[in-house]
């Protein structure tokens, strides 16, 4: 298993070279999305003007707070609380995101499916997980909120944060067909079975 230090944006050869179980921390910077953004961005037909190619983005709707913008956070925002949530209920917009706006890595908690899996070995990407319950310590890795859009959808917006020592983080999807989830479900359909069958119910 590795450590990668990464410096965002990130090259193609960069993502592929991350294999499931290395841990990674991330510099510089790391964009925000959900939901209501992807939604906003792919069925709605919103164009951002922050530029997405060969950077990270994670799952979450901040909890940030409005303040007079300043040299030192021109946003007007700073952060209060950056916690991670699930990413599975935004798997079908993980083709279209690395896609069209070039996103490599995907931060979230509790995995992703097939077809995120299948878009990280087509174009080079990976999945990083977060633990659950961190965003405390998640938080005191963002320097600063640098910008934000589609700002209509606070708090779940696109946000660019400023980031320092984001990690470390583990690789639980690659792009060579590796996924953590997928194990851990094959293992657990295969004691299920075995179960069964000691019971005679199979």
């Amino acid at each position: 298993m590795t450590h990668h230090v990464l410096e965002m944006p990130i090259t193609e050869q960069q993502a592929r070279s991350l294999r499931l179980g290395d841990t990674v921390t991330i510099e510089k910077t790391l964009f925000g999305i959900r939901d209501a953004t992807l939604i906003a961005m792919f069925d709605q037909g919103r164009t951002t003007r922050l530029n997405l190619k060969g950077h990270a983005v994670v799952h979450t709707a901040p909890n940030v707070k409005k303040v007079d913008p300043r040299p030192t956070n021109s946003s007007g925002y700073e952060p209060v609380c950056i916690g991670t949530t699930t990413s599975m209920r935004m798997e079908r917009f993980t083709r279209p995101l690395m896609e069209r706006d070039g996103v490599r890595l995907i931060i979230g908690k509790g995995g992703m499916g097939q077809g995120t899996l299948d878009a990280l070995g087509d174009i080079g990407g990976a999945y990083l997980a977060v633990i659950g319950g961190a965003a405390a310590l998640q938080t005191t890795w963002i320097e600063a909120i640098e910008d934000v859009d589609f700002d209509d959808l606070n708090p779940e917006s696109l946000w660019k944060f400023r980031i320092k020592g984001f990690g470390p983080l583990l690789v639980t999807m690659d792009s060579h067909g590796g996924s953590t989830y997928a194990q851990i479900n094959a293992e657990a359909a295969a004691r299920r079975a075995a179960v069964l069958a000691s019971i005679g119910s199979a």
